[in-house]
């Protein structure tokens, strides 16, 4: 059961993190169409500035809980990974216990009040002309926050399968760097020559 429900609440970070995902292309195609207008055509746009960071703020946080799930982010693991499963498993359940889960309760708390006051005042960026709205934006603040401590839930889970069976268990597999795919790979042994 415990497996199940660490599985789906990484399922659904997997996917919200790829639907995010998506905010990269947008996000290239509108720099690439911005800087065809105001340097090819000299005209340039005047809600380009907002949408790239609106777009580049909407993956950066969404993009949280998919590397939680993941195990993607960075970490300072010098002694860490001289540890056996159980303690590796205890350090980070007791550093989600003590700091994670402070922290992302912040920002899904404050998030709520950050979003419902742009929703009130129906808020829009000052940085252009354009006066694009952002309360839209300011909802995924609390959205993340959300789930993040949703994945957070499932990484103690986690743990705590791992200090009772000594194991990690398997993550769901998704994308991986070149770099990972070519060390796990059966290299041909160099031609002599």
């Amino acid at each position: 059961m415990t497996t199940k429900i660490i599985y789906a609440i990484e399922g659904l970070s997997i996917w919200v993190g790829r639907a995010f995902g998506w905010c990269i292309l947008i996000l290239t195609l509108s720099v690439s169409y911005e800087v065809f207008v105001r340097y090819v055509l000299n005209s340039p746009t005047v809600w380009a500035f907002d949408m790239m960071v609106q777009m580049y703020g909407a993956l950066f946080l969404m993009a949280g809980p998919y590397a939680l799930a993941q195990d993607t982010h960075v970490r300072g693991d010098v002694v860490y990974r001289l540890f056996s499963v159980r303690w590796q498993a205890r350090v980070d359940f007791t550093l989600y216990i003590l700091f994670f889960f402070p922290g992302m309760f912040a920002l899904f708390w404050y998030g709520i009040e950050i979003a419902s006051d742009s929703w009130r005042y129906k808020e829009v960026s000052w940085n252009s002309p354009a006066r694009i709205q952002i309360y839209f934006f300011k909802t995924l603040i609390p959205v993340a926050g959300f789930l993040l401590m949703l994945q957070g839930t499932a990484e103690l889970m986690r743990c705590w399968k791992a200090i009772k069976t000594g194991v990690w268990m398997k993550r769901l597999d998704d994308v991986h760097e070149t770099e990972d795919l070519l060390m796990n790979e059966d290299l041909p042994e160099p031609s002599k020559g």
